[in-house]
């Protein structure tokens, strides 16, 4: 099936991107810090969730790489403070592996996860792929228009019913995938690989991350946009 629309793609320069890192040992964040620098990346870095929350607010970050237990105010609490405020993109480092956890990080509106002992390349990498779903692959032309839905990739919005939508990142991505091949069904492996490709993420975000899109659009407008194929998939309805 053909997409709705040609995309036009414009690569974004990251080289100045400015990332903050918070991160309560030291070591790590020194780590962390010197091989962003090394990717051409500015840093600012807070030690606890109270500092973190003031220098998100004072610098304006494109990216936040955000430790889970924290001093002060824990990585769950900083992340829901973020999301009130802003949709920054942020990636959770957390030592508990537990499977929930990285769950609850991302529906709570975290785009993607990195489980500690890791690798700072891996992290580098999560990095610029977080940077490049949200920004860098961003069509520049393109306005999506289904039924009361209207993406638009320029400006980066969305509205339901001339209403404003504030999304995550990763769920921008998702919503335009789905608005792009408007009735098509597409697995939990096809999505995960359309708006993630470079995350390790389990299948089952997917599940969160459409929850989390399912509710924000009835919110504004009742009815169901986004349809459970049962052993199949997701689709966004035709005329959604």
């Amino acid at each position: 099936m053909k997409p709705a629309s040609n995309l036009i793609l414009e690569p974004m320069n990251q080289s100045s991107a400015l990332v903050l890192v918070v991160e309560d040992e030291r070591d790590i964040a020194t780590i962390l810090e010197n091989f962003l620098k090394k990717q051409g990346y500015r840093t600012e870095r807070a030690a606890d969730g109270e500092s973190a929350l003031t220098l998100f607010r004072a610098c304006n970050p494109d990216l936040v790489l955000l430790d889970v237990m924290l001093p002060k105010k824990d990585g769950i609490e900083v992340l829901k403070a973020i999301r009130r405020e802003k949709q920054t993109p942020v990636i959770m480092l957390t030592a508990r592996t537990e499977e929930i956890d990285k769950l609850l990080g991302l529906e709570l509106g975290a785009d993607d996860y990195v489980s500690k002992p890791f690798r700072p390349m891996e992290v580098m990498a999560r990095v610029k792929a977080v940077l490049r779903r949200s920004y860098a692959n961003a069509p520049v032309t393109e306005l999506f228009r289904l039924g009361a839905i209207e993406l638009d990739t320029l400006q980066t919005t969305v509205h339901v019913s001339g209403m404003s939508l504030e999304l995550t990142a990763s769920e921008f991505k998702l919503l335009q995938h789905l608005m792009t091949y408007p009735g098509r069904t597409f697995s939990r492996a096809d999505l995960l690989e359309a708006t993630m490709p470079d995350s390790n993420a389990l299948e089952r975000v997917i599940d969160v991350h459409i929850a989390n899109l399912r509710r924000k659009l009835s919110e504004v407008e009742p009815g169901e946009f986004i349809q459970n194929i049962r052993g199949i998939g997701f689709r966004l309805k035709p005329q959604a």
